[in-house]
């Protein structure tokens, strides 16, 4: 197989592989809010708690997060492009299992099927980015990556709850399975710039050497990083609609606006953070340590219920950007932790700590909202937040002396 070389790369042809990779990294983040929005829907139609909720986002991920581990060896095995089709099919079937559902039992599997189309996506984005794109436009491709991935968590409230309320949350979910259906044909079309090269691993080549990345501390403080910091983010997605009304009493459809609200500002920040990532390349550690300390901060005044309802929105809405803004420098940041010839399974195993804080965050902060305790979820949320910028500062350290 003929080596690529992304610095003889076109800018049309990096552009084309980044927009691609972005369409497909936002149908990932819509299926993320395709439980929690409808919440509220669920309790009524299923009588259920906050806990049997939450535990529907634990399946979610918990096979999304085991399934990502195990994704990144598929992929450096036979290639991202047939892992990233099979993905969007499998997300539509979940989509259409969910409509289906009578019972918590069916949302269990429907969460389930949901999961494993999740979670072979950051892998199969991370290796065509780093294998197509040329390196001087690597931080605008992350950039463009996080920015993509925080749309599809700011489209996915106006599209469910929009349907829901036109029509009804079945349809909704039909109308979702279409949309990955779609992607899935749009991507078909345009595969040759999806085409990346599969690892040669040498035959007779033992398991030690597969996993030798598995013994590079700094992998664990990576995975660790998004472990705590993605326990954050998922008390924002799965509770923060049900807190702003239980606190401030807005209504159902403003406090849904307000979650979409804080996934543009993500999104813009992600814009902001391309530029700072690629300025600062150096020093991405510090870059995600100091966005985090102001969203941690932004955090912990929102749940400290000194603000109104509206003002609560806006500190809430700008705790994205702050996040946002070091989303690239956090992706440079793994980047430069990554073994030559293991992003795969490195970003696989890295990423799959998104994975495990989306799963057990659900349970902790679904206990304190059955509860009643909304103000100390948010405020449990930032200090979290805070436990994360330890370790971004400790993956700065270890990556230089590594």
């Amino acid at each position: 197989m003929t080596t690529l070389n992304p610095e003889a790369i076109h800018w049309r042809d990096d552009a084309a592989v980044i927009g691609l990779v972005g369409v497909a990294h936002a149908s990932s983040h819509f299926s993320h809010l395709l439980l929690p929005l409808m919440f509220p829907v669920f309790m009524s139609t299923f009588g259920l708690s906050y806990s049997e909720l939450g535990f529907l986002m634990t399946v979610f991920f918990v096979v999304s997060g085991m399934g990502q581990a195990s994704a990144g060896f598929v992929v450096d095995r036979f290639g991202a492009r047939p892992v990233l089709f099979g993905s969007l099919l499998v997300l539509a079937a979940g989509c259409l299992l969910v409509s289906v559902a009578n019972s918590y039992v069916g949302l269990m599997m429907g969460a389930a099927l949901l999961g494993l189309g999740n979670c072979s996506f950051h892998p199969v984005d991370f290796t065509i980015l780093n294998q197509k794109v040329s390196l001087p436009r690597l931080g605008y491709a992350f950039s463009a990556h996080g920015l993509t991935g925080n749309l599809g968590w700011a489209v996915a409230p106006v599209f469910m709850v929009g349907l829901s309320t036109a029509f009804d949350w079945r349809t909704a979910y039909v109308a979702a399975a279409l949309v990955f259906v779609g992607i899935f044909l749009l991507l078909l079309w345009q595969r040759t710039h999806l085409q990346a090269e599969v690892v040669d691993h040498k035959q007779g080549a033992s398991n030690v050497s597969t996993l030798a990345f598995l013994k590079i501390p700094v992998v664990w403080w990576c995975f660790g990083f998004f472990f705590l910091s993605t326990m954050t983010l998922a008390v924002v997605q799965s509770f923060a609609v049900s807190i702003l009304q239980a606190l401030h009493h807005v209504t159902f459809e403003a406090a849904t606006l307000t979650l979409t609200a804080y996934m543009l500002c993500a999104a813009a920040g992600m814009f902001v953070g391309g530029f700072v990532a690629s300025r600062w390349p150096k020093q991405s550690d510090k870059v995600v340590a100091s966005c985090m300390t102001v969203a941690a901060l932004f955090m912990a005044l929102c749940g400290s219920g000194l603000f109104g309802a509206t003002l609560t929105m806006v500190i809430l809405a700008a705790t994205g950007l702050a996040i946002g803004v070091g989303g690239p420098s956090r992706d440079m940041m793994i980047k430069k932790a990554t073994p030559k010839g293991a992003t795969g399974r490195v970003y696989g195993m890295v990423y799959s700590g998104l994975d495990v804080g989306f799963a057990i965050s659900p349970l902790i902060f679904g206990v304190f909202m059955d509860h009643g305790w909304y103000g100390a979820t948010l405020l449990g949320a930032a200090f979290v937040l805070l436990l994360s910028v330890l370790v971004a500062l400790g993956v700065g350290r270890r990556t230089v002396h590594a």
